[in-house]
């Protein structure tokens, strides 16, 4: 059994931000990666500074790249599918019958989305469905545009979206949950209402065409902003104690989760899912469990 200072589970932008901060602080670190990012369809990465427009993939594999050059940073090609708190720490179970120690843990999994039952919505997730205007809106910005939303998320969305394009519409898939109030805002705004349920998302290679509503009428548009709800990936947080809020999210006080040695960094925490945060946020992780070891050793 190979023992570490600290394992992190999940190997993208939060995962290798903590790893190179704890490679460079001189820690024996272990990265478990399953290697499928959230982001895997979305073809190009935005609103990042020097890496604005790349792949995903390529600024994965040059992050990987550098964070392995730390001789004390490892990297196993699995996923993990258990972990428990021990006397030494924690102990992290693979799926390939691996099991690794270490005295701190942080947790970067990222966050799975659970996307609502409409065809071809998953196909084009990250490419024609859209679910952050800061990450994707600028490339579609001043054309058709809609919004798959209801409630109070509805209004939220399109108050946002409207900044990037006027030429919106608001698709509820179903009966609207409106309030007056918002409901006069948005004919105030001209902005089109559309009820009737949803029954394609037609597209090539996940670039939208048009809507398909169930009562046959077509929608040609640019994209669409939506979101459907979040579940974590594993039960690994919360078979070790952590909290859980009612979005799904790990519960943290910045990177510390409600269970002492434990750290949370990038998706699987916050609904600010941009790159920029993922990489901060994990280098905070990576830097506080390290200011955990140095406390407990000086």
């Amino acid at each position: 059994m190979d023992s570490y200072e600290v394992i992190i589970i999940g190997g993208s932008y939060a995962g290798l931000s903590a790893a190179m901060a704890l490679g460079r602080s001189l820690r024996n670190v272990l990265l478990i990666d399953a290697g499928e990012p959230c982001n895997r369809q979305t073809p190009h990465s935005h609103n990042f500074l020097t890496q604005d427009g790349e792949t995903p993939a390529m600024i994965s594999a040059k992050a990987k790249a550098q964070v392995l050059a730390y001789p004390t940073v490892k990297c196993h090609e699995g996923l993990a599918i258990k972990a428990e708190q021990i006397t030494a720490g924690f102990a992290v179970s693979t799926i390939d019958g691996q099991r690794f120690e270490a005295r701190k843990l942080i947790l970067a999994m990222g966050i799975k989305d659970i996307f609502p039952n409409i065809k071809g919505f998953a196909e084009c997730w990250g490419i024609s469905v859209l679910h952050c205007p800061y990450c994707h809106g600028y490339e579609v910005a001043r054309q058709p545009l809609g919004v798959i939303a209801n409630g109070d998320m509805a209004f939220e969305f399109v108050r946002m979206i409207y900044n990037w394009s006027t030429a919106l519409t608001l698709f509820t898939n179903g009966l609207p949950a409106l309030n007056d109030e918002q409901a006069e805002y948005f004919k105030r705004k001209d902005i089109q209402i559309v009820t009737d349920e949803i029954a394609e998302i037609v597209h090539q290679d996940g670039f939208l065409k048009h809507l398909l509503l169930k009562n046959g009428n077509k929608h040609p548009l640019k994209a669409v902003f939506g979101r459907g709800g979040l579940e974590q990936h594993s039960s690994l947080a919360a078979e070790l104690g952590c909290e859980i809020d009612q979005q799904n999210l790990i519960v943290v006080n910045g990177v510390q989760t409600t269970v002492p040695g434990v750290f949370a960094a990038g998706d699987c925490t916050t609904l600010f899912r941009t790159v920029s945060g993922a990489v901060a946020n994990g280098n905070l992780a990576g830097i506080s469990a390290s200011k955990e070891l140095i406390a407990a050793d000086f």
